[in-house]
């Protein structure tokens, strides 16, 4: 039951971020496309994106942290590009600040509505 809740919680903020992001943007059935980037965003943040802090651990240290925004925006990038290539799904990220925008909108809306809705046991 909690997969199926984070699933809703990464397709509906995957939503705000099309909204309030220019340069985000859907073509097609725009809840299929949610539904379906939202697992393929889910699957790049769990395989890829740790290989990617770890190699990167240098330099976020060095940034105190802040290179780690750049590897969430290629991340989104990356799932976007799946979607398109792989999947054919009309999810587009037209560039680099777009991605870094919306991963931003991604991770915080993600985080307010999983403290919201998700009741985690102690």
């Amino acid at each position: 039951m909690k997969f199926i809740l984070r699933w809703l919680i990464i397709a509906i903020s995957l939503y705000i971020a099309v909204m309030v992001v220019p340069g985000i943007r859907v073509e097609g059935d725009a809840w299929v496309v949610f539904s379906v980037m939202a697992i393929i965003l889910a699957l790049v943040n769990a395989t890829i994106r740790p290989i990617l802090k770890f190699l990167s651990c240098g330099l976020i240290i060095l940034t105190l942290g802040l290179f780690a925004l750049v590897i969430n925006a290629g991340t989104f990038l990356l799932a976007s590009n799946i979607a398109q290539n792989w999947f054919n799904v009309g999810f587009y990220v037209d560039g680099f600040v777009p991605a870094l925008l919306g991963s931003i909108i991604v991770s915080v809306v993600s985080v307010v509505l999983s403290k919201i809705l998700i009741d985690e046991e102690k």
